[in-house]
């Protein structure tokens, strides 16, 4: 039997929404029942989160399978090979887990500069001289040390499964390694895996991988040591080397992930905990409630001029403070200052009703008081009401697209997240300042923004891909269930808009503005541009009687699965 279609005997029946807009199916609807529930970019890694739920674990242990699974399934984003963050709520407490990858001891600051200080093209990205120190096997465990439940190899079984007796590539999976074809091509390693006899693996194929089914056998038994040391650390060593990377076996083995104190805030009515630096995303999400608080937002027409105005006002402001944001254990600076009341309220005396030029803006100071959309998002609550958001990356889509000989993964190209060139537009439009400059042992800047939310016995768990997108998604998400009451998949599925101060420009979904919207934010000095999509939203809701709500985006492929369904 396939192993991604397999479920525990000890699972209950499940119900699923499959969040499936790129194969032009209809908008999903959300999944409601009790106990738990996993949202993911792939049915078969939600599957095993909840598995693993109907086997007693609770929502740490469903977040690790899950996100194992996508290492699996998911090759695009989820991994062994690159990091992420963990934003988690147990028992009333939260906490944020740092598994950002690192730079390789032997960086240094003009390391993707040409002999005129101009950023060489593609030096950032493939290859594995954009590859970071993976932060992923020592995270993933050490989440599960901290929270998990259930023993260590029963929580990464799903994932051994799916590796070695194969899983189904869904339709998203194989349009995207179609589009990146010229990328996997490169290395034959990966080639072999995704572009048998020279084409894209088709949909509806059975894949199976058994280096990596071995990899993760071994990650079982014996933890994040089985790929920082010993052979498989020399075989990404010498990857590495092969292709001009730097990457080295003392690298992996001196990584440790953090725990930091999550940014928390509130937001109307709700309390909220999310990611603090080195990623830019909780802070801007923070930044986002707490401006609009001040300003009168929730009370302005839903869907008008105005509401659409303050919020690109405001994320023009969110987006110029993020310049200054880097690796906190070697800026000094953990962002704290961007929340205060007395700069929130600075920033809110700056909005106008006309629109003011980014040039115009200038980032936080002491005096005055290209991230890639391949990310991937898991959101999971468990029966007790515990929850976990977790977002991993490898950055670009398959990373830097080499694929370790003898361990079966891709290696991330995460160093393009670093300001190659302070003070440069980067691929993605985003300028960052010397904070974020390359430096040995340094973690890059990340706009990651998982999210748990609670209110009065209510939790609410979101998260998304999408690069400098990822806070603006997430907080409109937000934003839609906490100020407008949708219900969750109507909040998740309504069209959003986005500013990142640089460049200076309102992007907006299809249909996201109406006409008269659209000309009136033109005469208050607004330029526009339409963009295909906005994130890719995953969502979970547990209501104070036990009742759970699940939500995936139909932007994305991805599925939301709930342990026991409601009646009907």
């Amino acid at each position: 039997m396939v192993a991604g279609r397999r479920l525990s005997a000890l699972m209950l029946v499940l119900a699923v929404a499959l969040g499936l807009g790129q194969a032009g199916a209809a908008d999903p609807t959300a999944v409601a029942g009790t106990g738990g529930a996993v949202v993911s970019a792939e049915l078969a890694a939600s599957q095993a989160g909840v598995e693993i739920l109907g086997a007693g674990g609770n929502a740490a242990d469903a977040a690790v399978a899950t996100a194992l699974a996508l290492a699996v399934v998911h090759p695009q984003a989820g991994n062994l090979g690159g990091g992420g963050f963990a934003v988690v709520r147990f028992s009333g407490r939260v906490a944020a887990l740092d598994f950002r990858e690192t730079a390789p001891a032997a960086a240094r600051a003009d390391m993707y500069l040409d002999g005129r200080g101009r950023p060489v093209a593609e030096a950032s990205l493939i290859g594995p001289l954009a590859a970071g120190v993976p932060g992923s096997p020592a995270g993933l465990r050490e989440l599960h040390a901290a929270y998990g439940r259930l023993p260590w190899p029963q929580v990464v079984e799903p994932a051994i499964r799916l590796a070695g007796e194969g899983f189904r590539v869904s339709r998203r999976l194989s349009g995207d390694i179609a589009e990146e074809q010229a990328l996997l091509g490169r290395f034959p390693s990966s080639a072999a895996i995704w572009l048998p006899g020279g084409r894209p693996v088709a949909a509806g194929a059975l894949v199976l991988q058994p280096e990596l089914a071995a990899t993760l056998r071994d990650y079982a038994a014996a933890g994040p040591s089985a790929i920082s040391e010993g052979p498989r650390a020399a075989a990404i060593e010498a990857a590495s080397r092969a292709h001009g990377g730097i990457l080295t076996a003392a690298d992996l083995a001196a990584y440790r992930p953090l725990w930091r104190e999550p940014v928390r805030f509130s937001a109307f009515g709700w309390q909220a905990a999310s990611m603090p630096p080195p990623s830019s995303g909780g802070i801007i999400v923070a930044q986002t409630c707490g401006l609009l608080q001040r300003t009168g937002w929730a009370a302005l027409p839903r869907f008008g001029a105005d509401r659409a105005h303050q919020l690109a006002e405001t994320w023009r402001r969110c987006f110029a403070d993020r310049f200054q944001l880097g690796d906190p254990d070697r800026t000094g600076f953990d962002g704290s200052p961007l929340l205060s009341a007395s700069w929130l309220d600075l920033r809110a005396g700056q909005l106008r009703r006309h629109a003011t030029p980014s040039k115009k803006v200038r980032p936080w100071s002491e005096p005055a008081a290209r991230e890639s959309g391949q990310t991937t998002h898991l959101s999971v609550v468990d029966g007790d009401g515990n929850a976990v958001s977790m977002t991993t990356t490898l950055n670009g889509s398959f990373g830097c697209g080499l694929t370790v000989d003898g361990a079966g993964f891709l290696l991330n190209n995460e160093m393009d997240d670093f300001a190659a060139a302070p003070g440069q537009p980067n691929l993605y439009g985003l300028v960052q300042g010397e904070a974020n400059a390359v430096a040995p042992g340094k973690r890059m800047l990340s706009s990651m923004s998982p999210l748990v939310c609670w209110r009065q016995g209510e939790v609410l768990v979101l998260g998304s891909p999408g690069g400098p997108r990822i806070p603006t998604a997430t907080a409109q998400v937000l934003l839609n269930i906490v100020v407008d009451a949708d219900e969750l998949q109507a909040a998740v599925n309504r069209p959003r808009i986005h500013h990142q101060w640089f460049p200076d420009a309102i992007f907006a979904e299809p249909d996201a503005l109406a006409p008269e919207t659209a000309a009136e934010l033109k005469r208050r000095g607004h330029e526009l541009r339409e963009i295909k999509a906005i994130g890719d939203v995953s969502a979970v809701r547990r209501a104070a009687d036990g009742g759970v709500e699940a939500a995936a985006d139909p932007r994305g492929g991805g599925a939301a699965v709930v342990q026991h369904p409601a009646p009907g």
